[in-house]
């Protein structure tokens, strides 16, 4: 088992909902741990959010979820993260506190060359922003 935070289109009701990729591919069904924030800067790339993580920016909002091992690699297929392969998402780990617990999580930051020229979101968050649009 380990902690995956999700910001964008893997969130809860979303197109790539975490909850559903995993049912698709019957594997265990992650345990929402709660909502939880992380420093950084929030990009829009049309239907999906990119997120840049900085200590000095405010914050992305987003979940954290327990998810199966064997999740992962539908993550890494969704976000199109290969091993040697340059792509737009990286698979990072980042601290997050949910409910007063500190806790190592996997996430999917772009690379930052990546979120040139793109509109950032402010509020950071990729749900209300895609529904104010």
């Amino acid at each position: 088992m380990r902690y995956v935070f999700v910001y964008g289109t893997l969130r809860a009701g979303e197109i790539n909902d975490i909850i559903v990729a995993a049912a698709r591919n019957e594997i265990m069904q992650p345990r929402l741990l709660g909502r939880a924030a992380v420093a950084g800067r929030l990009f829009d790339f049309g239907s999906y959010p990119g997120m840049i993580a900085d200590a000095y920016a405010a914050p992305v909002l987003g979940e954290v979820y327990e998810i199966d091992d064997a999740l992962v690699p539908v993550l890494d297929d969704i976000e199109k993260v290969y091993p040697g392969v340059p792509g737009l998402f990286l698979s990072q780990q980042v601290e997050v506190e949910v409910e007063g617990r500190q806790m190592a999580c996997l996430f999917y930051p772009v690379a930052p060359e990546r979120a040139d020229g793109r509109p950032e979101i402010h509020g950071g968050d990729w749900v209300a922003h895609r529904l104010a649009r």
